[in-house]
């Protein structure tokens, strides 16, 4: 192979983590993500062996959009028919062309047949070799680490390279490095204040909670402020019990606080609890932090009511250089999990999980930019968001609270490639609220001194996450609404400072002031989330199916008056103003808040 013909994955100035594989003399033991803040300890043993695995491109992904328009335009003659799972894993099958062409590579190479394993799902090549072996495939140098805890762990020093006409058949190899930093998950601005909108209120005593029933909208927003907002009177009238929160980690909820909210603002639903679907041995009852999955669980059930259930996954996360987004997808999608762009021997929940019709994502877990080592991994996982899409399950995820910065640190990107906190450089993206197969949710509060029946305007506790990603192309379907703003709407600034031909987000709002807990984002997408599961709930009663990918619903004509126009506020960060709120659609409060009888209306006139 000549050195001008090779795909590089070498390591950029971003920062990264290895792949941590425990390795003894013989064999390997097991593989999973971690920090090797010590850095390098020692070149790798040629002679131990790896399950060095090839991820297969799969078929068909540039159609994606196209099958999923054919679902979710309302102009379509197949609106709301979704697909089956097994056709959706058909369709997206790694080609023959493609095992063959990696096969004979690998052949030709020097690695035996014998030692190729094509995976059951025809999505993995999988190797037994050496060391030795790996890295004079992969034009590699493997390197043992170490990190706290004194751990030893594999990975490239410096990436790897594969001969270009193989290059496009391959997603990942691994154990090679893992695709983004270790970072906590993050939900919400550390900034926003807890129990209401008052200056300098950080906590006030969760069982004071009828103190702020009685206050006005636009102090603290109670379930019937939401009500009156988005014109939401939802009575259930189908079986449908299809509406999911996701917790990740150790945010957990506590049945105590639940309650407590509750006995203020829903009497007759005190004692419930929402049905688990534990995921990886996720366990609300684990210690944690109690608070901010409640806020989920609480507007959820509260808006839906007694007469509609809510089911959980919560999502073990072991240590935070891992995804837990793969676990949640393989859990949904069982041909997903040797193909986790994380890796997959830690995966053991592989599509025994039930699939339901709105999930709801109150979480930023990666940084939306431009990286060798983090776009395979998010352009895999949107992949997949929109695969299982095309099954007719809507994904809702927030859109972060930190402006145009990464919200869960408030970074923003310089011109070397890496991030920084709170400084000047370009807007940084939210992930997963900017892959284009998820409804992404900015956040409103009511304007001091006004009512419900005035539109909102973007919060000004924090700033609602919005811009355009670095990552994904923008997609047809909000083309014309986005142009405008761009025409005649964007800030003055300088082409580097964000991509305007992304992907842009968010696409609706909702308020995210809670009544009983802490704002943000966290609190919006949950919110809109129900308003789409009543919506599939008279959808069903109709015959009809549940609505699956809203996107291109949301920003057709056909929806045009469903929307409360919101076209004050901004999303400051990154040493600018960010952008501004304008008529239509903008990256601060999407298309805007909804009218739920509209909404409802608008749907219910589709096929």
């Amino acid at each position: 192979m000549g050195k001008a013909a090779v795909a590089s994955n070498r390591r950029p100035m971003y920062p990264m983590a290895f792949t941590r594989l425990l390795v003894s003399l013989v064999a390997v033991a097991s593989v999973q993500a971690a920090v090797f803040p010590t850095g390098l300890y020692r070149r790798a043993d040629p002679d131990v062996r790896i399950p060095l695995t090839f991820s297969l491109a799969q078929s068909n992904l540039d159609k994606l959009e196209t099958f999923l328009l054919d679902v979710a335009d309302p102009r379509s003659p197949n609106y709301g028919q979704h697909w089956s799972p097994a056709q959706v894993k058909e369709t997206f099958r790694p080609s023959a062309e493609t095992v063959d062409a990696v096969q004979g590579w690998l052949q030709d190479a020097g690695i035996h047949a014998d030692k190729i394993k094509l995976g059951s799902n025809g999505d993995i090549l999988q190797l037994d070799i050496t060391i030795a072996e790996a890295e004079n495939l992969l034009h590699a140098e493997y390197y043992l680490y170490s990190d706290e805890d004194g751990h030893l762990s594999v990975g490239c020093h410096d990436g790897y390279t594969l001969p270009v006409h193989i290059s496009q058949h391959v997603d990942f190899v691994w154990p090679t490095m893992q695709f983004s930093e270790p970072r906590s998950l993050s939900r919400r601005s550390e900034s926003a204040t807890w129990f209401g909108r008052e200056s300098g209120a950080t906590t006030t005593p969760i069982d004071n909670l009828s103190a702020f029933a009685e206050a006005g909208c636009d102090t603290s927003v109670t379930l019937d402020c939401l009500r009156a907002l988005y014109n939401f009177d939802f009575t259930p009238v189908s079986e449908l019990n299809a509406c999911y929160a996701v917790e990740f980690g150790n945010n957990i909820y506590r049945s105590e606080d639940l309650d407590l909210f509750f006995e203020t603002y829903s009497p007759d639903q005190v004692g419930h609890i929402p049905t688990l679907i534990s995921v990886e041995g996720g366990d609300p009852d684990a210690s944690g932090t109690p608070s901010e999955a409640t806020l989920d669980i609480e507007l959820m059930m509260g808006l839906l009511g007694s007469g509609q259930n809510l089911s959980l996954y919560q999502v073990a996360q072991t240590n935070l250089s891992q995804d837990p987004t793969d676990r949640l997808l393989a859990a949904l999608d069982g041909s997903y999990c040797s193909v986790a762009p994380t890796g997959s021997e830690g995966i053991t929940d592989c599509g025994n999980k039930p699939r339901t019709s709105v999930i709801s994502i109150s979480y930023h877990l990666n940084p939306d930019i431009n990286d060798p080592t983090i776009s395979p991994m998010v352009k895999r996982q949107c992949a997949e968001f929109g695969k299982l899409s095309l099954t007719g399950i809507t994904f809702v995820a927030s859109s972060g609270d930190g402006g145009v910065a990464y919200s869960g640190s408030e970074e923003c990107l310089l011109p070397n490639g890496t991030l920084a906190f709170n400084t000047n450089g370009s807007f940084v993206g939210q992930l997963p609220a900017s892959c284009p197969f998820v409804t992404a949710v900015g956040a409103t509060s009511v304007a001091a001194g006004a009512s419900t029946d005035q539109v909102e305007e973007s919060t000004t506790d924090f700033p609602s996450g919005g811009g355009f990603s670095n990552n994904f192309p923008r997609p047809a379907w909000q083309s014309s609404a986005v142009q405008n703003y761009l025409d005649n709407f964007v800030p003055d600034y300088n082409a580097s400072v964000f991509n305007r031909s992304g992907r842009a987000y968010p696409d609706v709002a909702a308020n995210g002031i809670d009544s009983g807990h802490t704002g943000g984002t966290s609190a919006s997408a949950p919110i809109f989330a129900s308003l789409i599961a009543a919506v599939n709930d008279a959808r069903l009663a109709a015959s009809k199916s549940p609505v699956g990918f809203i996107n291109p619903a949301l920003y057709s004509d056909a929806f045009a008056g469903v929307f409360n126009d919101v076209t004050i506020g901004s999303n400051p960060a990154c040493g600018t103003e960010g952008f501004v709120a304008a008529p239509g659609w903008d990256p601060v409060s999407g298309l805007g808040t909804v009218n739920f009888e509209k909404l409802k209306a608008a749907f219910l006139a589709l096929p």
